[in-house]
């Protein structure tokens, strides 16, 4: 499965307060870059996750945001750098913005 049109074009507008995007389809999904630096994902099922590193990890996980896991044939599961943006920050573009230049500026 891979991410539709309608869900791209949700998550550019989404983002585009930070000014001109590029994105990439990776896996079934989709990676957002702003000035070439990644800084979220759009899964095939529509979710949209932010991600995070240095302190804004722990700001992430403060707010209760669920982190990205997976695991392969049964094996231990990974913890990924993502967490998934909150419902607010997708009805609220200046909320996801607002993430999204945070997480920039931890990258």
């Amino acid at each position: 499965m891979s991410v539709s049109d309608a869900d791209i074009a949700f998550a550019k507008e989404l983002f585009s307060g930070l000014g001109p995007l590029t994105s990439r389809k990776m896996m079934g999904g989709l990676c957002l870059y702003s000035e070439g630096t990644i800084f979220a994902l759009l899964h095939s099922d529509g979710t949209v996750w932010i991600k995070g590193a240095g302190a804004f990890q722990d700001k992430l996980t403060e707010m209760g945001l669920t982190r990205w896991t997976y695991s392969r044939d049964g094996k231990k599961e990974v913890a990924m750098p993502y967490w998934r943006l909150p419902e607010s920050a997708l009805d609220d573009p200046d909320e996801a913005v607002d993430l999204a230049r945070e997480a920039l500026s931890h990258l």
